[in-house]
């Protein structure tokens, strides 16, 4: 089995954490969702409720373990031993994780991880900065994105189909105000690398989204093969 490294980078919303786990799943890779890693950061300082900053949260870090576990086709996230997978899907919890996203020891400490997480190939990681920092040199490198009012429908739908109350009106102003944050912070923002692939999945089914991307990455594996 070819081990590859398959990054599938976006913004909150455009379907990457959904196709990178079917693509996962397709491949028997293992998938790796690294926003989950800073929603249980963000779940953390939400509990201890303390500043969001680098020395207050750099001292919650020092005594956090994180794990993703491989749950039949899907992951667990467990923070300090507990299965947090329901509890950080909040817009609460996503919120905070776009927070502490910017602070330099979130940063270092995850991106460490998931580098020790991957490096060894077989694996779809999905996230911000996936192709442009955590692994620059993955073999394959997806930018899913979508606009924001489909991005928003989305979240709405998926919180309702969690028996979360969600405005449409409320849903997206924080998809646009988050979508700067991640571009604008100053660490590892949200950013396009420059040789991944476009893939805009405004108006597109799941399924379709998916077969793209598996596209993409079976003529990478063809072309590895040569």
């Amino acid at each position: 089995m070819q081990k590859l490294i398959i990054a599938i980078d976006g913004p909150a919303g455009s379907g990457k954490s959904t196709t990178a786990r079917a693509v996962a799943r397709e491949l028997n890779y293992l998938y790796i969702d690294t926003g989950a890693m800073y929603r249980a950061v963000g779940l953390a300082v939400l509990r201890a409720a303390c500043e969001v900053d680098d020395a207050h949260v750099a001292g919650l870090l020092s005594d956090m373990s994180i794990d993703l576990e491989r749950n039949g086709d899907d992951q667990r996230t467990m923070l300090n031993g507990e299965d947090v997978s329901g509890a950080i899907r909040t817009q609460e919890v996503a919120e905070m994780a776009s927070a502490v996203a910017a602070l330099p020891s979130v940063r270092a400490a995850l991106t460490k991880r998931q580098r020790e997480i991957g490096q060894a190939g077989a694996v779809v990681m999905d996230g911000r900065d996936i192709g442009s920092n955590v692994f620059p040199d993955a073999d394959v490198k997806i930018f899913m994105t979508a606009d924001a009012a489909e991005r928003a429908r989305r979240r709405v739908a998926e919180l309702h189909g969690r028996g979360q109350a969600a405005d449409f009106d409320v849903v997206l102003a924080q998809i646009r105000e988050r979508d700067g944050r991640d571009a604008g912070r100053e660490i590892a923002p949200l950013k396009r690398a420059d040789d991944a692939v476009d893939l805009d999945t405004s108006g597109m089914g799941i399924a379709e989204q998916n077969s793209r991307v598996l596209e993409i990455v079976r003529r990478k594996m063809v072309g590895k093969k040569d």
